[in-house]
Parts: C-alpha cells; structure tokens; sequence
C-alpha cells in the first residue's frame, strides 16, 4: 500500500503543474490532465488532482481576487506564475476543501514554491497564505 502523505503530495504536485500550466493558457487542457491522471495514482487521488484542477479554473475570478487582496504591493500579473499556482491550489483546498487541514495547504504551498520557484517565494506564499488563513478561520467562528 502506497505511503498516503507521499501519494498526496505527488497528487498536489501534479495538480500544481497543470494549474501553472493553465495560467499560461487560461484553458483546461484535457491531453495534460490525462498524463497526470494516467499515474499509478489510487483513484481517489486522480479524483483530487480532478478536483482541485477543474476547481481552479471554476473560480479563478475568485481566487485571483483573494490573492489581490493580500499581495500588498504586488498586482497578480506581476506575481511569479509558479508562485500564483501554489496560491490558488491552496487557497481553493482552504476554501473548498474543508477535509484538508488549512495548515497542510499552506505548508503544502511552501514546500512546493521551494522547489519550482525563488529563493524568496517561500516567505511570500506563507505570509499571504497566513494571511487568507486567519480571514477563513475569523468566518468560521
């Protein structure tokens, strides 16, 4: 039986690579979805990069908007691209997946900017993702 947190975290990682690769297209690509799908993933994980993919691309708007607020001094076209995607990933899992823990995203988040993106990222997505946190939490009061 494969190891749940590794299986995930290689769900998300697939996840936020075709969430970066939709903010170059502003397009669902069913061809890259199906690579990343085709893993020797249990179900329920190619469910959740299903999810969390098609989920992003529903409410981009949204989480755009989510990420202006908090990017004091950044407009959302002059963020990184692969810091943008590990925000919407864990911003739509904080918002809409209530069975992930909010720390998990955002750790999760971290910890791939960390490897796809600069060496100052990490400190960016953790304190706008701290941020939405204490937003969502204060709601769910």
């Amino acid at each position: 039986m494969p190891n749940k947190v590794k299986t995930r975290r290689q769900s998300r990682e697939s996840a936020y690579k075709l969430i970066y690769e939709y903010l170059f297209s502003g397009k669902l690509n069913d061809r890259t979805e199906s690579i990343f799908t085709a893993e020797e993933l249990p179900y329920s994980e190619t469910e959740y990069i299903r999810t969390v993919y098609h989920g992003v691309a529903e409410h981009f708007d949204e989480l755009k908007s989510v990420i202006e607020k908090y990017a004091v001094g950044f407009k959302p076209d002059r963020i990184f691209k692969a810091d943008m995607a590990a925000l919407m990933l864990a911003i739509y899992e904080m918002k809409y997946m209530p069975d992930i823990p909010m720390s998990v995203s955002i750790s999760e988040a971290v910890e791939l900017v960390k490897t796809f993106s600069t060496e100052k990222s990490p400190t960016f997505v953790n304190g706008l993702l701290a941020s939405v946190y204490k937003e969502l939490s204060n709601k769910q009061k």
